[in-house]
């Protein structure tokens, strides 16, 4: 048949939908036929790729088969189908040789019979070759005989006495005719010589000789012995051997060797029953005076198993999403064993303790399904490794290592490391400066992994604390907007938002307490004398009559500030000598440090400085006007 002529409808015979078979992915998976045939996924149509010769794929077999497998998925289903090719008459027979001599001695009795070489032709049945025919002549006439495998082979028959005296050579047409339509013919040329008296033939013990031998033979064995006797005497007795070239066997010359005189056959290269499990050689045995017998050695070859089974990926999913389901097919793996029997059985498994299972699909086809969740944080690439071993004897083993990569899904929120974060911030800070970093992390990869950052937060008593403070989206710092004043804000707290990039995105939260750590900023505020005089001192009056350590009167001041920086001491600055009055450091007291006298000098300014304990500390001062007097009438005072 022509290149691209239609062979069948192949979704017809399986059963298939035509409009499924593209998204089904019909395809052909063969080791050999992919190369004469295809299908057309459109149509279903199956067609011829190359043109099929039957005699070179099946040489001279009677029935000649090509077998792919059907291979579909979704869901996923493999047939096999077999491919008959037809033989026609496109060979005519062929003799090995276009002209060969049959010696004759003068004395051959009327009746005799001469093996003569066989035409071939590699067609078979009706077209192989059906009869032979020879040219008109007086002397000879023509015999098929039919051998025990049914073959015919012709023989030359002597009807007439010869004389070589009147003629020594005797030139005939020999043609083979095969059955077919239109006939076909081959012919060659057949050369008798007469000779002088040989009158007896050499006879093989056997017409058909078979043996057995096993592909691992060592070269140089003999594997079988031919004999043949001649009752002649002399050379006409002696009889050398010798292998018959044909187109069947002359490839066959270099694997095997014939001992001229003992007829011995032995090995002269490797046999392979992977690749050849039969041989067909043809011997013949010649006397010396020309005259030859035929006979034909069957040679069969036995398997051995010395082939280990072959792994082959048809399909492998890589990466396969963390989020498969169980069960799904991960992989498509054939295996094949070039041995037979036993030899070319071949039972699969997996040797690592992995989350998938092998599951037999049809003859040489194993599917690799998951038994188990993924989890790509945990394992993100599987070495899943396939052990064939077939069941000769010893058995014989391959292994093929899938390497199977885990692609994420976003199934990770980002996570922070704890669920409140505290911050201390200095107050006066420099606007623009970073004052914290918070970071989350995420075990997924890539965008699923990219992590963008952002706040949120309720608003103070004044301003909002997104005013105050700013974050950057990728890095997760926290910047502060202005300064911060302890005095007006002590803390804020901000929810992190923390949201990876994946589809969709998860996300998870964080608080952030953000302490302003008091400075000493502000200096001592006086409320008592009250600072708001004008300028002016404050003026106390000291009865004159007082006691020693009596209280005169209280310096009363506060600090902003907190901690020690709001600690507050007391102080006289320059205080007159001698000394009438003292101060309590710690309260401001200020009180008589003896008692008055008549040479006193009753009128006093005194200078007190309040100090926090910052560092560096801060001050203020109050000045005081003291007046000691001898009574103080309802109506006024009397200063002396």
């Amino acid at each position: 048949m022509r290149k691209d002529s239609v062979i069948a409808n192949i979704a017809d015979d399986l059963g298939l939908d035509i409009k499924q078979l593209s998204s089904r992915k019909l395809r052909i998976v063969s080791r050999a036929s992919e190369r004469y045939f295809y299908v057309n996924v459109d149509n279903g149509n199956l067609y011829i790729k190359d043109r099929l010769d039957r005699e070179t794929l099946c040489g001279a077999e009677a029935s000649c088969y090509l077998t792919f497998d059907a291979v579909v998925e979704n869901p996923f289903n493999i047939f096999k189908v077999k491919i008959e090719i037809q033989d026609i008459n496109d060979n005519s027979p062929r003799f090995f040789h276009e002209i060969f001599t049959v010696e004759m001695i003068e004395s051959t009795s009327s009746g005799t019979r001469f093996s003569l070489e066989n035409a071939e032709d590699p067609d078979i049945g009706i077209n192989s070759i059906q009869s032979y025919k020879l040219s008109d002549n007086q002397y000879f006439t023509l015999n098929e005989k039919i051998s025990n495998d049914g073959s015919k082979s012709p023989e030359l028959v002597l009807e007439k006495t010869l004389d070589r005296e009147t003629q020594v050579i005797h030139n005939l047409i020999l043609s083979a005719m095969d059955g077919g339509n239109p006939m076909r013919t081959g012919t060659a040329l057949l050369k008798i010589i007469v000779t002088d008296v040989n009158d007896n033939f050499p006879i093989f013990s056997q017409t058909v000789y078979k043996v057995s031998v096993n592909e691992n033979t060592p070269v140089n064995t003999t594997i079988i012995t031919v004999t043949s006797t001649d009752m002649d005497e002399g050379t006409n007795g002696q009889v050398t051997y010798s292998f018959r070239k044909t187109s069947g066997n002359v490839h066959y010359s270099g694997i095997f060797s014939i001992n001229p005189v003992t007829g011995d056959i032995k090995i002269n290269h490797n046999l392979d029953f992977e690749q050849t499990q039969n041989y067909e050689l043809s011997v013949v045995a010649k006397d010396g005076g020309g005259l030859v017998a035929h006979c034909k050695v069957l040679i069969e070859v036995l398997d051995e198993n010395d082939n280990a089974p072959e792994i082959s990926i048809t399909s492998l999913s890589s990466p396969t999403p963390e989020d498969s389901a169980v069960g799904t097919m991960i992989a498509l793996i054939e295996v094949h064993d070039k041995d037979s029997g036993k030899n070319g059985e071949v039972d699969c498994k997996l040797s690592e303790d992995v989350p998938f299972d092998l599951l037999l699909s049809s003859e040489n086809y194993y599917r690799i399904v998951s038994t188990s969740p993924l989890d790509r944080e945990k394992v993100s690439i599987y070495d899943i490794t396939v052990i064939a071993i077939d069941r000769g004897s010893p058995p014989l083993s391959s292994r093929r290592t899938i390497t199977l990569e885990i692609s994420d899904v976003n199934d990770n929120p980002p996570l922070f490391i704890r669920d409140t974060f505290f911050a201390y911030v200095p107050e006066n800070n420099l606007p623009g400066s970073s004052i914290y970093t918070i970071q989350a992390s995420d075990p997924d990869t890539g965008d699923n992994a990219k992590i963008y950052y952002s706040m949120a937060t309720s608003d103070t008593e004044d301003q909002p604390a997104t005013s105050y403070l700013s974050i950057n989206i990728e890095t997760g710092v926290i910047y502060a907007q202005r300064s911060f004043d302890y005095e007006q804000h002590k803390e804020f707290q901000i929810q992190i938002n923390a949201r990876d990039n994946g589809s969709p995105s998860l996300t998870s939260n964080a608080t952030l307490l953000i302490h302003i750590v008091d400075r000493n900023d502000n200096p001592p505020k006086i409320l008592y004398p009250s600072p708001d005089s004008g300028g002016m001192a404050a003026f106390e009056m000291v009865p004159f009559d007082s006691e020693e350590g009596s209280l005169i009167t209280k310096v009363v001041a506060i600090d902003p500030d907190s901690g020690h920086n709001a600690w507050l001491s007391y102080h006289f600055l320059h205080l007159s000598e001698p000394s009438y009055f003292v101060i309590t450091q710690h309260t401001g007291e200020i009180r008589t440090s003896r008692v008055f006298q008549e040479k006193d000098v009753l009128s006093h300014k005194i200078v007190v400085m309040v100090k926090d304990n910052g560092h560096p500390s801060l001050s203020s001062t109050v000045t005081l006007n003291l007046l000691i007097g001898q009574q103080f009438p309802t109506g006024g005072s009397q200063i002396h």
